[in-house]
């Protein structure tokens, strides 16, 4: 139900901005008016990760981004995370599996589970954008690429214990979006991202205001 709901909402953001960039298109901007070259963003980001070891958490992350988009079709972009809260989560795994005896009796086979926070120190990722135009103001657009994150998480157990988990992760990334461009040079864009790391999958929803440089 958690996806589902995220997911609505970006359909949502990308059925609004869709009106928008009709409207706007229907009183002219002017073919071939956008522009190329380097660009820079920075927003908002709603994230949730799902741990391989169990726990699902959701996190708020400001991001930056830099790019340079070559032509109208094709663009390479980096970005950066950081996380401006931690996240709360039910974690439920087994001693087998974390080869840790949370009650001491000498046995593991039994399940350990208690509440959780899963904090993002960061997150950097680079990316390949292929750009598709629908009007002079309105494009969507897919991007594939690499991430690397910073992933802290701690437990405490119903034995009493603190379990500490996380660390260095990376992983492909893929995602699309949507773009309205207020100006030539200024658009507001929605996005989403999954991201495919060892130890945890991650689904990002952004919203980021982009300046362009080139004209």
């Amino acid at each position: 139900m958690k996806i589902k709901n995220k997911t609505m909402l970006l359909c949502a953001l990308t059925a609004g901005t869709s009106l928008a960039a009709g409207s706007s298109y229907a009183q002219g901007y002017g073919a071939g008016a956008e522009a190329t070259g380097p660009y820079i963003s920075a927003g908002y980001n709603y994230m949730d990760f799902d741990e391989e070891l169990g726990g699902s958490a959701d996190v708020s992350a400001i991001t930056a981004r830099g790019g340079w988009q070559f032509a109208r079709f094709f663009a390479v972009e980096g970005d950066i995370s950081f996380g401006i809260d931690d996240g709360d989560f039910d974690f439920n795994g087994d001693e087998d599996d974390l080869d840790f005896d949370d009650n001491d009796d000498g046995f593991f086979d039994d399940v350990i589970a208690g509440p959780g926070d899963l904090g993002l120190d960061y997150l950097v990722g680079g990316y390949g954008r292929f750009i598709l135009p629908v009007s002079d103001r309105f494009d969507l657009s897919a991007r594939a690429g690499y991430a690397f994150a910073e992933i802290d998480s701690t437990v405490q157990t119903l034995g009493g214990n603190e379990l500490v988990f996380g660390g260095s992760d990376d992983g492909p990334a893929f995602g699309a979006s949507a773009a309205y461009d207020f100006t030539e040079n200024l658009s507001l864009r929605a996005d989403y991202t999954h991201y495919e790391f060892g130890d945890a999958n991650a689904e990002s929803f952004g919203l980021n205001l982009e300046f362009k440089f080139g004209g």
